[in-house]
């Protein structure tokens, strides 16, 4: 029901082998933390510990993993921009993921071989952000197109890099499948991370990349908690396509095998194909049309990424569609602390799951909804802010002026 928490309980997990698993062991991700660091721009982005929210709200810990530190760019999306881009021009040197680096491919020599190529995509902001960054550093060229009612200023970001970047009348969906097009007429090389039978290699590379957010986490929280071993029991991961979502669980399921956190997928009720999929039980991928009119921009996706449900539907315990106002709580927690806790400014899309969280913590009508979750005195929280105020005049109207959805 629209307006409401809704909550789908994966109780009959997929049991079948899936050779996507392949792409997360620790040997295969390795290289992709290497070439994330081989830039001069690189630092690992801060695990922040909220003690005072953890005490108020009854659960061992929460740590935040601000992402709005990545690259400059307030965002997650580069890390698979840049891996993908970065894997598609090794390819074309021959030259294998272990030995890829920046210095690599910026040498004069790679750019006699390989030339000046385009890299095309369509984005919400975020990931065309990270593929224009990426494309200016490594000397090449990008097209970037949007969907209706992306904001102006993630469009204007995207062009301060080199893009040909323009917003577009179609959806979502529509965009990609716009841009999929223009890209085979012109010889661009098209880089998405939604999959579709025929096109997976792109995608696996761009889920790949992500990865190194999850293992600078899973290091980091030796560092946060010294005193004995902590790692989380809940992990909650916002979705839009699925990719991202899929390759979290995918590395936090090879990384700790049995003892894997609970997975609890996030997306906004406009756009929750992840949670129909999963709900529907019937095989088949489950589609959301239309304009999707929610806030959360990264999230307003509304066919599922192939491979990220392949690996979602066997590895999330959880699946939960979410009202904007969601969201916009999550931002206002996370932008307004309580205690000595750090402020983390959270975008609309980067604070889903901390407003699910902190919702069904802080409400007595969601007490069977925290036992079903065992969100307890024992639960250690792990939430990921994947963009800071991308958006800076919708972040205000939200934080400051009390904004709840799309059309406020």
């Amino acid at each position: 029901m629209k307006g409401s928490i809704q909550v789908f309980a994966n109780e009959k997990k997929d049991q079948t082998p899936s050779s996507y698993f392949s792409l997360f062991t620790l040997q295969a991700v390795a290289p992709v933390l290497r070439f994330h660091q081989s830039f001069p721009d690189y630092a690992p982005t801060p695990l922040v510990p909220l003690d005072e929210l953890a005490k108020t709200f009854g659960v061992a810990s929460i740590h935040v993993k601000d992402e709005s530190y990545r690259f400059g760019l307030n965002a997650f999306k580069s890390l698979g921009g840049s891996y993908c881009i970065g894997r598609y021009l090794a390819e074309q040197l021959g030259i294998s993921p272990g030995k890829m680096t920046y210095d690599l491919l910026t040498a004069e020599d790679t750019r006699k071989k390989l030339g000046v190529l385009t890299f095309a995509t369509t984005t919400d902001g975020n990931h065309g952000r990270g593929i224009a960054w990426t494309a200016q550093r490594l000397g090449h060229k990008s097209v970037v197109t949007m969907p209706k009612g992306s904001a102006l200023e993630r469009l204007e970001n995207i062009r301060a890099l080199g893009a040909d970047a323009e917003i577009t009348q179609l959806n979502y969906d529509d965009a990609v499948r716009d841009t999929y097009a223009k890209a085979q007429k012109n010889g661009w090389i098209f880089v998405q991370d939604t999959a579709w039978e025929g096109y997976e290699k792109i995608p696996a590379w761009i889920m790949q990349g992500y990865t190194t957010m999850l293992q600078e986490a899973v290091a980091q929280y030796d560092t946060v908690n010294p005193v004995g071993q902590v790692k989380p029991t809940h992990v909650f991961l916002q979705a839009g396509v699925g990719a991202y979502a899929g390759a979290a669980a995918g590395f936090l399921r090879q990384y700790y095998g049995k003892d894997c956190p609970k997975i609890i997928v996030v997306e906004p009720d406009e756009a929750d194909c992840l949670y129909r999929t999963a709900k529907a039980q019937d095989g088949t991928l489950h589609k959301v049309s239309g304009d999707m009119p929610t806030m959360m921009a990264g999230l307003a996706c509304g066919e599922p990424c192939s491979i990220g449900w392949e690996i979602l539907k066997r590895t999330a315990d959880f699946f939960v569609s979410i009202p904007d106002a969601v969201a916009a709580r999550g931002m206002r927690v996370l932008g307004n602390p309580m205690g000595n806790d750090r402020r983390i400014i959270s975008g609309e899309s980067g604070a889903a799951t901390m407003g699910f969280v902190s919702e069904i913590l802080a409400k007595d009508d969601y007490v069977p909804l925290r036992q079903m979750l065992g969100l307890d005195t024992h639960a250690h929280i792990l939430c990921i802010s994947t963009e800071g105020d991308t958006d800076r005049k919708n972040y205000r109207a939200v934080v400051w002026d009390g904004k709840e959805n799309s059309e406020g």
